[in-house]
């Protein structure tokens, strides 16, 4: 069992920085990989970006590359999420999720447990 929790969330400006933070308790952390979703109203929920169990191996949506950055201190047990020139339209609830494996994945179907999520709101 893993259980996660976002935090980080909030109410910002287009243009604006947030960094997102999810903790992780239960399986050894560094033995799999993690990810971030999002998922704006009335839309499914998508990949935003997947880190590996070492944190050498990153991969985005093409929405946000170049704009976030994904990272993990295993020390700390917490992956995070860098949101820089933040828009409009990455307003979602922001959700990460360990992976049943130790690398990188952006497919849903990959990833085994899931946070509560947190919320992102950017106003233009």
């Amino acid at each position: 069992q893993v259980q996660l929790v976002e935090s980080g969330g909030g109410l910002v400006q287009a243009g604006d920085s947030l960094r997102l933070s999810c903790a992780a308790s239960g399986r050894t952390f560094s033995s799999y990989g993690m990810g971030w979703f999002r998922q704006a109203p009335g839309k499914e929920r998508e990949f935003v970006a997947t880190v590996s169990w070492n944190g050498r191996s990153t991969y985005y949506a093409d929405s946000v590359k170049g704009r976030f950055i994904i990272s993990r201190d295993n020390a700390k047990n917490t992956v995070y999420l860098q949101m820089n020139s933040l828009k409009p339209e990455d307003t979602a609830v922001y959700y990460c999720a360990a992976g049943s494996g130790p690398l990188y994945s952006g497919s849903y179907g990959y990833y085994d447990y899931w946070g509560q999520g947190t919320q992102v709101t950017v106003s233009s």
